[in-house]
């Protein structure tokens, strides 16, 4: 039955997507970088809190993603990839500056107003002399956007978005403001944008009465304006190189989806409503809201596709599609909710990994991460490579034949994604680092097939040491630190190596139990 809904489904979305023609083939040549006939393109879309199993590419059985996964189709899917950090700004600074946790500059959610009180929303700032991709895209002639969320510094501020590589930015600022798709402002560059003279908050409750959709919703809906400036950015640019990232907010809660969006999915599926109770605003039919915000964000991606296609560009443009972190964590121990009312054990949102966001075991920092590039990378392709947010730098610098900064963390991916090397053959094997304050204070480090893990840094009595192996381990159940204390020990040194001062975002890194 749920494999008949399903189909169902899919023909109700396939009818108002946007998809074009497949226009995938197989790659013709495995060309060194530098060695271009014209400047590549690159779309770089992020999503927001989208968990390991919440695409049909990656498993998915409810919520419908012809788009995403059309791109998986035509191009590669990575098994093993992980995002920066287990939230949202950690990650986004990692991915946009090539040097992981144990060095980002940014290694929390921390707001800028906690230190720097001349700012009244956004996030601790990215430094002056931090570089960003975008920046690199930039200097080598690049006409740079990005529209959604940034969440690296206040306008104003040194990591403000035309500061730090971006010549047109349109969207959220801050996180928080974030919270609500039916917010107050938006910023283009530097000027706040009123959009909702009755903005709806991204915070409330209910605990009483009937629970109705249309209290929530406003007037001007964030994510549609943002699509649009996303798509003119491409219109308007189609005569020169472009470097587009897109940060879109979906599936972040608070969750208030367009009507028309919500219907598309069952009334069956909700029996009970959320009313607030772990977080953000009461939903009437929150299973269907979450997956609505999915297939949203799917449509999205769909309209970014369209136009590159409509314009002629496909063999020039290179999609790369991922998340910044696992899906939404649990809120109160007595209810099934998550916070915000998302619910992912009804839609097996980490597909069997451990942990949801803010966790470092892997449901909360592996995601899916997709690439398209017709004529270059293979289409249908799968990459077991492990890699992670640090690696994007190099790797985007690689494509586009760009030098990069000395000081990257990351490693290439190029070889890899274009048959140079096998698709199942990791880079240099080079041990990836998470430098995390948040959350109790968390360490990992991951060693060939192994990780180790630490919980619990800034408390009185911090967690063991644990150690997994992933190669047949995915649900990290079975802890093999009493075995492998040799792989504790080389986690701390590579943790001491790696791992630079930084007073606002502290985590010390302990010795052995």
């Amino acid at each position: 039955m749920l494999f008949s809904l399903r189909i169902m489904l899919v023909a109700t979305v396939a009818a108002i997507a946007i998809v074009g023609q497949s226009q995938a083939e197989q790659p013709q040549s495995t060309r060194p970088s530098g060695q271009l006939s014209q400047k590549l393109n690159v779309v770089l879309i992020i999503a927001d809190d989208l968990g390991w199993g919440e695409t049909g590419c990656y498993g998915q059985q409810k919520i419908l993603t012809p788009n995403i996964d059309r791109l998986a189709a035509e191009g590669m899917r990575f098994t093993r990839h992980y995002s920066g950090a287990p939230v949202c700004a950690p990650s986004r600074c990692v991915l946009m500056t090539g040097k992981h946790l144990g060095h980002a500059e940014i290694r929390g959610n921390r707001q800028a107003k906690t230190l720097l009180p001349e700012y009244d929303e956004g996030q601790y700032p990215l430094s002056e002399g931090a570089v960003t991709v975008a920046m690199l895209f930039q200097r080598a002639g690049y006409t740079t956007g990005a529209m959604g969320k940034w969440g690296l510094g206040p306008v104003g501020s040194t990591g403000e978005p035309n500061r730090k590589g971006f010549e047109l930015f349109y969207g959220y600022n801050c996180q928080g403001v974030a919270h609500s798709y039916y917010p107050p402002h938006l910023w283009r560059n530097t000027d706040k944008v009123a959009i909702n003279p009755k903005p709806i908050p991204g915070h409330s409750q209910q605990p009483d009465g009937e629970v109705r959709q249309e209290d929530w919703l406003g007037q001007a809906y964030a994510p549609k304006l943002m699509i649009s400036e996303a798509v003119k950015f491409v219109e308007h640019n189609r005569d020169r190189p472009f470097f587009l990232y897109l940060p879109f907010i979906e599936s972040h809660v608070a969750m208030h989806p367009p009507k028309e969006s919500v219907d598309r999915y069952p009334r069956e599926w909700d029996t009970e409503a959320y009313r607030g109770q772990c977080g953000y605003l009461p939903n009437a039919r929150p299973r269907a809201s979450y997956a609505a915000m999915i297939s949203d964000l799917d449509g999205y991606v769909g309209q970014v596709m369209a136009v590159v296609e409509r314009l002629g560009l496909t063999r020039q443009t290179l999609f790369v599609f991922t998340s910044d972190n696992g899906t939404t964590h649990p809120g109160q121990p007595n209810t099934h909710f998550h916070i915000g009312g998302a619910d992912p054990q009804f839609f097996n949102s980490t597909a069997g990994l451990r942990g949801y966001k803010g966790s470092l075991y892997e449901g909360g920092i592996r995601v899916p991460m997709i690439v398209r590039w017709p004529g270059n990378i293979a289409p249908g392709s799968v990459n077991n490579t492990p890699g992670y947010f640090a690696d994007w730098l190099p790797t985007l610098c690689d494509a586009a034949g760009l030098s990069q900064p000395p000081d990257c963390d990351g490693e290439t991916l190029w070889p890899t994604m274009t048959g140079l090397l096998g698709a199942d053959k990791s880079h240099s094997g080079k041990p990836m680092v998470w430098v995390f304050p948040e959350y109790g204070g968390q360490v990992a480090v991951r060693i060939g097939d192994f990780k180790v893990i630490r919980q619990q840094l800034n408390s009185k009595s911090p967690g063991p040491w644990e150690v997994y192996d992933l190669s047949n381990d995915h649900g990290e159940q079975h802890d093999l630190a009493a075995s492998r204390q040799y792989l504790v020990q080389q986690a701390i040194e590579i943790l001491r190596r790696e791992t630079s001062g930084n007073k606002i975002f502290p985590v010390s890194i302990p010795e052995v139990n």
